[in-house]
């Protein structure tokens, strides 16, 4: 092919493209004007935007933003957007969602997510809280972990926080079990809860010792109000499965003085099911806007019918095996919270029985935005 012939048709093959794009520009345009949400101000203001041409009604619902309550009605632009600004706005991280035209959807230009036990929300983050930014330190890393739970017979998930410098191979760690909430699961804490973050900035300013955190799955199959949780399967999954299959693949301590476990709402539910009936387990122990349900007669898992709480485990609370090794037992609740008076009511409990129970009842309701702050106050206090 001479010169002449291929510059011929390279001018041609330009032409082509040039028409291609073109042409489809109008089909790009056609989908709409630029939509960037969330948008997070320097003033903690923070606009939510969906483009959404076609809907009658849209509203955002947020997951513990103040002020959104039942939710937040949004405005329509004349191009098809719809648009809310709230704030200022603590810094946090944030769940929430759109509901459109009575259709829940999250937000289709924010790539950030946090699972919970039915759905996943979309997740902003409003900087401007010293323990939970992301700092330029050492940071570890969280890794999801597929187990095969014999007790249940089925694949499960948990998620395992390792420290800085953890895979540079050099000796054991303690272990932190922590255990989400009935609305959660294992992803929650390090995605809304900013665990990660947490410890990372807890360790690097050497307020925490450097430990192994694994967040197991609560839930061992659908959950309802009004139904008796499946304690017992948990459990069973927790002593099996979930506590030997963390401590034989990762380099921690397996022994009481190395091992603590807390948790929210259900879990800390769970955490006194585990504390408790297994005396020589746990070291440190955290509820976290919980306790014995059964103690006020309302809550997961009561049985009105059958012995409380207190009455199957007298021997456990009042003998030495629990006490003998037992560093510490934390409580915080939000003086808002729905069950402030159960928390009341178990750390009576449980120092008429003799156990040394610190007790921290502090501004907040049922909300991220407490147990966040209690994970920060409690994880120093592990491992000393």
């Amino acid at each position: 092919m001479n010169t002449q012939r291929q510059t011929f048709l390279i001018v041609m093959m330009a032409v082509l493209a040039l028409t291609s794009l073109a042409m489809a520009q109008p089909r790009f345009g056609r989908q709409g004007p630029r939509v960037v949400s969330p948008e997070v101000a320097a003033d903690r203001h923070v606009t939510f935007r969906i483009l959404a041409p076609k809907a009658e009604a849209v509203r955002l619902s947020g997951s513990d933003i103040p002020g959104v309550g039942q939710g937040a009605e949004m405005t329509k632009d004349p191009n098809g957007v719809w648009e809310v600004t709230l704030g200022p706005i603590d810094a946090g991280a944030y769940r929430y969602n759109f509901n459109v035209d009575g259709v829940s959807v999250i937000d289709p230009r924010n790539p950030s997510t946090s699972e919970s036990n039915a759905n996943t929300w979309s997740l902003v983050y409003v900087p401007g809280s010293d323990f939970m930014d992301t700092k330029d330190v050492p940071h570890g890393a969280v890794a999801e972990v597929t187990y095969y739970s014999k007790s249940l017979q089925r694949f499960r998930r948990m998620h395992v926080y390792t420290p800085p410098g953890y895979e540079a191979g050099r000796g054991k760690f303690p272990i932190f079990y922590l255990l989400h909430g009935a609305f959660d699961c294992d992803d929650s804490w390090t995605s809304v809860g900013r665990a990660g973050f947490i410890l990372d900035n807890l360790i690097a300013a050497g307020k925490a010792k450097p430990m192994v955190v694994v967040m197991p799955a609560g839930h061992t199959g659908p959950f309802t109000f009004g139904r008796r949780l499946p304690i017992d399967e948990f459990t069973q999954d927790f002593i099996k499965d979930i506590m030997p299959y963390a401590e034989t693949h990762y380099r921690v301590y397996a022994d009481r003085q190395h091992r603590a476990i807390a948790g929210l709402s259900m879990g800390g539910s769970q955490t006194l099911n585990l504390a408790i009936p297994y005396p020589d387990k746990f070291a440190y122990v955290g509820v976290f806007s919980s306790g014995i349900f059964g103690i006020t007669g309302r809550g997961f898992g009561s049985n009105p019918d059958g012995p409380s709480w207190e009455e199957q485990h007298k021997d456990i609370l009042d003998g030495a095996t629990l006490k003998d090794g037992l560093e510490l037992v934390w409580f915080g609740t939000g003086k808002d919270d729905f069950l402030v008076q159960t928390s009341r009511a178990t750390v009576e409990m449980l120092k008429k029985h003799g156990l040394d129970v610190v007790y921290r009842e502090t501004e907040g309701a049922h909300t991220w935005i407490v147990w966040r702050q209690y994970l920060h106050e409690f994880a120093p206090q592990l491992f000393r």
